[in-house]
């Protein structure tokens, strides 16, 4: 990465504002200052590359929509939706740029400083504006001065090309702060993204009123529209393809390390989409016990199963959630399938109940259901019924997590909602989650069968509630114990 930041020029200003702040000159930097020679020879001698003509991105009218809902909600307020600003890393990197959800399913936009205000019109009504950067200014060297400069990190649209692909006017972004602090009325703002924005509204909005934009924003999302089920399908799709990927190398994550598979599911998610949905989860061996195993740095070893846990993220920001439980070696072991089998019936049980009208509740309890049955059945529990074990929830030592969770934008999407709109809501078609249920016996627990400890099995797939029932947006993965083995002999070879 280069270091060769152009250095302050105390002598330059801005022809735009006079008192805008000299360069950040990087400590170390081998030129001690720009000549008047170099920054009039970096003014000109530039191609026009203003693109014109540009058609909408494919969901600008789903973003319309979705913008005219909110406007009807909150009527006669200002509502500032932002983007979210680059992070720090280390030092002076930054982490790749994520905009906030909030931010891209209202715009279908993901540039870092990017604000959307919806302006009331009245009593009802909103006119959208969209506050972004500009092109880098050439004449004052903005563009080659400045660490964000487009010569440094990269052509960025103009405002009348965002306009064109977004279908939202667009003003500078860098005109925002003061025109919020002149605001007046009520106003509401998604937090935690931006502080200049909350700088600039500190007089003007309340938690409470802030934090019911942001639940209602998540609640928003519960129910997927078709452009979104299209991109959580294409998530899927190419998880898969990731998962078959890591079958055909698993010999050298095996002469490597589970970070061998980390790293051929990410290529996967680069090549098809923007990134990882989440942190893949490579388990190995006892590390599939551990829910959120994300060091992959284990050893991946013959006779042991893998837990993977991946999902792709589209171009459009739609998560796949994806979980399979492969045997390292091809086939499972008779202890292995047992509990392979049992993870399975439990999710079949848990997929069943998944259908418009049924209580959001169902299908965990139905996948509990079976689970406590097998350990019930398997001698763990004592002579204890399944009612009683279920009514105590002392399953849970082995089962540990929920059954599944809301899909989307995020891995665990919608994660704001209330309790009465979500666990305690009703399913209906658009609405799409994970099922998910799993067994872990922890490689210290000695209330099991030695043999037990250090195996962890889940099962997870994307579930789409349709009209008439419900659609597995993953099932091109087999799940079934003979199915698995028979798949990974086939990509084997």
């Amino acid at each position: 990465m280069s270091e060769e930041l152009i250095p302050e020029n105390p002598e330059q200003e801005t022809e735009e504002n006079e008192t805008a702040e000299p360069v950040k000159q990087r400590k170390n930097g081998l030129y001690p200052a720009v000549s008047d020679e170099l920054a009039d020879n970096m003014k000109s001698g530039w191609a026009d590359t203003e693109l014109h003509d540009l058609q909408p991105i494919a969901q600008a009218e789903h973003t319309a929509a979705r913008r005219a809902a909110l406007s009807a909600r909150f009527p006669g307020e200002r509502l500032v939706i932002p983007a979210g600003n680059l992070k720090t890393r280390s030092n002076d990197t930054e982490y790749a740029f994520r905009a906030s959800t909030e931010y891209a399913y209202l715009t279908g936009d993901q540039t870092q400083d990017g604000v959307l205000v919806l302006e009331p019109t009245g009593d009802t009504g909103h006119e959208a504006t969209l506050y972004l950067l500009p092109r880098s200014n050439r004449e004052n060297g903005e563009f080659w001065l400045d660490g964000q400069g487009e010569l440094w990190v990269g052509r960025r649209n103009s405002l009348t090309e965002a306009e064109q692909l977004l279908g939202i006017p667009a003003k500078d972004v860098r005109e925002l702060a003061a025109a919020l602090t002149e605001a007046t009325g009520p106003v509401r703002n998604v937090r935690g993204h931006d502080a200049s924005v909350e700088a600039a509204l500190t007089d003007k909005v309340t938690a409470e009123r802030d934090e019911e934009l942001r639940v209602h924003l998540s609640e928003a999302r519960l129910v997927k529209d078709a452009f979104e089920i299209a991109e959580l399908q294409k998530a899927c799709d190419a998880t898969a393809r990731g998962f078959e990927d890591v079958v055909k190398s698993l010999d050298k994550a095996e002469a490597t390390s589970e970070r061998f598979i980390e790293g051929t599911f990410f290529l996967r998610a680069r090549i098809e989409g923007n990134d990882i949905g989440y942190g893949s989860i490579c388990a190995a061996g006892p590390h599939a016990t551990t829910l959120h195993w994300v060091r992959n740095d284990g050893a991946v070893r013959a006779g042991e199963l893998l837990l993977l846990d991946a999902g792709v993220e589209t171009n459009d920001l739609y998560t796949a959630d994806v979980t399979r439980t492969l045997p390292i070696n091809g086939t499972f072991s008779p202890l292995q399938r047992k509990i392979y089998d049992a993870v399975y019936e439990a999710q079949e049980a848990g997929i069943a109940a998944v259908k418009p009208g049924a209580d959001y509740r169902d299908f965990h309890d139905a996948a509990q259901r079976v689970l406590a049955e097998k350990l019930v059945d398997w001698g763990l529990l004592g002579d204890l019924s399944v009612e009683k074990v279920l009514e105590l929830g002392l399953q849970r030592r082995w089962t540990l997590h929920g059954t599944g969770h809301m899909l989307g934008m995020d891995v665990h999407d919608c994660a704001a909602a209330r309790t009465e709109t979500y666990v305690n809501g009703t399913l209906e078609p658009g609405v799409c989650l994970t099922v998910e249920p799993g067994l872990y016996f922890q490689a210290d627990d000695l209330t099991v069968p030695e043999e037990y400890r250090g195996i962890g099995v889940r099962i997870e797939d994307d579930i789409l509630v349709t009209e008439d029932g419900n659609r597995n947006l993953s099932d091109t993965l087999p799940r079934q114990a003979d199915e698995v083995e028979a798949w990974m002999a086939r990509l084997k070879g």
